[in-house]
């Protein structure tokens, strides 16, 4: 039997999902404009993986028989400064972080999507350490400083 909220949490990520990976895609390339280099590199893969995901995910709907649909998404700033990009970027891992423990959890009986869930679960809490530490890294060294190893 189907986990009608497993279902909405899959379709959820794919919709979301999607939209994340082409905002890091975008972000990547206003680093990259800017100079960034080791930033823009660091979130034109951070895309990449996430339309992985977002496959992932898709690829479990229809195995499950769900029509996958294109959902609209809402909209979803961009920064020139990459800290306070860094900043929204781990406010919004960290919300996602406690919606997909929910939804990791739900699909506790479905050991494939649950096998799913969980991998990416991991793979966005590595996310968060990531930027956690950077915030700490730029609060020891200073965001100029900070900035310069971004090049």
């Amino acid at each position: 039997m189907l986990n009608e909220k497993v279902i909405k949490g899959l379709q959820i990520i794919v919709t979301d999902l999607s939209q994340q990976a082409d905002g890091h895609a975008l972000q990547s390339r206003i680093f990259a404009a800017e100079g960034f280099s080791k930033l823009a590199a660091k979130y034109a893969e951070h895309a990449v993986e996430e339309r992985g995901w977002v496959e992932k995910c898709t690829d479990r709907l229809l195995d499950l028989g769900v029509d996958v649909k294109l959902e609209a998404k809402k909209e979803a700033p961009v920064y020139k400064d990459p800290v306070e990009w860094i900043k929204y970027d781990l406010e919004v891992s960290k919300a996602g972080l406690a919606w997909l423990h929910e939804i990791t959890e739900e699909a506790r009986e479905d050991y494939t999507t649950f096998d799913i869930l969980k991998e990416y679960y991991q793979d966005e809490e590595g996310d968060v350490y990531w930027a956690e530490a950077q915030l700490d890294i730029i609060e020891c060294i200073g965001k100029q400083n900070w900035l310069l190893q971004q090049l």
